[in-house]
């Protein structure tokens, strides 16, 4: 018999791709999200599919699907600081709301669930690289809170579903993913610089760039959220590409790839920014014998390719103030 599962936030840069993924396993896939910042664009070569089915529905409320369920991959979420700094309340709403209630969903329908949480539970880590049992290092005052503290909360939640009900549940801490399908306008670093040479304009790093951060392409956190669902470890693991670089010479790097003559300025580094990002991949490695294939360059050349595609209204939706900021 066909398995269901119910994919959050899927209109979304990685609820959409894991969409194609239990499609492609052959799944019956239900798609649930309220678009707040999803686009149908993303998942519209779906719809003509029998094995697909859209829900425009926002998870905070109540979550009503028929029939069973065997899996929910709760994707719904905010996740850039151009959207969680615009809508604040919503970001909070979905991680301690939304959470609730896929958890309760998937205990009435038995299902397992796998809820994403991010590298920002690590706040700006005093410990490098970060490493699953690292408790972090948040301001929950601070305006990155709404979303660190959001994300904490679905952990506890999720433990606490785990603990007290039985429920199957796994947690992936996803570090900074890119490839096709990202916004132009999320405000993160990537997209931000890639958007920039794009429309001939000197690439803004915030801070002197001695940050640091991982990219991993999409394909291969995709295999790990994958991997992680079907093994039998309910504790939270990284999933992210520990090959660092700083935002300086990620900046170079995307200047010689678009082969513009743009130069690098710097601008004040925002309120709580982490000077640090580098995942501990090892629990990945032993758990789910996964770790990233795509490098950095091959990877980047295919997203490259993507946003030179996109029409050019695109390519000046974002707000410069937001630029790369992640």
């Amino acid at each position: 018999m066909q398995k269901r599962i119910l994919i959050t936030g899927a209109a979304g840069f990685l609820g959409s791709h894991l969409c194609d993924r239990f499609i492609k396993e052959d799944y019956f896939v239900i798609g649930m999200d309220n678009l707040i910042t999803g686009d149908l664009k993303n998942i519209e070569h779906l719809f003509k599919l029998q094995q697909f089915e859209f829900y425009h529905h926002d998870v905070s409320k109540f979550i009503h699907v028929p029939g069973e369920l065997d899996y929910i991959l709760h994707f719904a979420s905010p996740a850039s600081p151009i959207d969680y700094l615009k809508i604040p309340i919503q970001t909070l709403k979905v991680g301690s709301l939304g959470t609730h209630n896929c958890l309760g969903l998937a205990l009435s329908k038995k299902a397992r669930i796998l809820v994403a949480s991010t590298s920002e539970v690590y706040g700006d880590p005093l410990v490098h690289p970060q490493t699953e049992e690292y408790w972090g290092n948040v301001n929950p005052v601070g305006p990155r809170g709404v979303y660190d503290e959001a994300k904490r909360f679905q952990e506890a939640i999720t433990m606490a579903y785990n603990s007290f009900h039985g429920l199957e549940t796994r947690i992936v801490r996803i570090f900074n993913t890119y490839g096709p399908r990202m916004r132009l306008n999320d405000g993160r670093a990537l997209p931000a610089f890639i958007g920039q040479a794009l429309r001939g304009e000197d690439l803004t790093v915030f801070g002197d760039g001695s940050q640091t951060r991982s990219f991993c392409y999409v394909d291969d956190l995709i295999e790990g959220i994958y991997r992680l669902l079907m093994s039998d470890y309910f504790m939270p693991v990284n999933i992210g590409n520990p090959d660092w670089i700083t935002l300086k010479d990620f900046a170079e790097e995307v200047i010689q790839l678009t082969g513009t003559t743009q130069k690098i300025i710097y601008k004040p580094l925002p309120q709580d920014d982490p000077k640090q990002r580098q995942p501990d991949i090892s629990k990945a490695k032993k758990i789910l014998e996964w770790e990233p294939k795509v490098s950095r360059k091959e990877g980047l050349k295919i997203t490259y390719e993507y946003f030179k595609s996109l029409p050019e209204e695109e390519l000046n939706k974002l707000p410069k103030e937001f630029q790369s900021r992640r």
